[in-house]
């Protein structure tokens, strides 16, 4: 689905772009995620950390769902509701199926790495055990302006 969801998407995206906007801090690409658990409210949240932790799987849905499962107490994460600033990639969407996240809401497109759609479309592969519902394109403008700012000033890019 390439359309904005339900209204309540753009609020938890809100919520993404906050923990987005911290990345630059630690010199993170600004991708934030929060998950939503079925009563509509906010369990986990995170941002990119590679920068800060040196771990090459720190994105933001990664870090998201390790908390929304510490919280929980369950790695199942059926019924949540994962809210990201940018189309998952691979690992990440990996990830998703391996929690059993039911839905994801997306902001901005990853024509290089993104797998919920545009590159590859990992979350809805009919061969695999899990699918997800996804909702791409919410907030897509303001996601895309924090990561256009972030790569366009040479002093905030990771020195990589």
């Amino acid at each position: 689905m390439d359309a904005p969801g339900p209204a309540i998407h753009r609020e938890w995206m809100g919520l993404a772009l906050a923990e987005a906007a911290r990345a630059p801090a630690t010199r993170d690409v600004p991708v934030g995620a929060v998950v939503v658990d079925r009563e509509g409210r906010v369990i986990a949240s995170s941002r990119n950390e590679r920068e800060l932790h040196g771990d090459p799987t720190a994105h933001a849905e990664v870090l998201a769902l390790r908390r929304a499962a510490e919280a929980t107490g369950d790695w199942r994460l059926e019924g949540c509701t994962l809210v990201v600033t940018l189309e998952p990639c691979v690992m990440c969407a990996g990830a998703i199926l391996a929690a059993r996240v039911p839905t994801v809401v997306f902001g901005a497109w990853d024509e290089k790495a993104g797998a919920a759609g545009s590159l590859y479309d990992v979350l809805r592969d009919r061969r695999l055990n899990h699918r997800v519902e996804v909702y791409a394109g919410v907030e897509a403008e303001a996601s895309a302006a924090l990561l256009l700012e972030f790569f366009e000033d040479p002093l905030r890019r990771p020195s990589s």
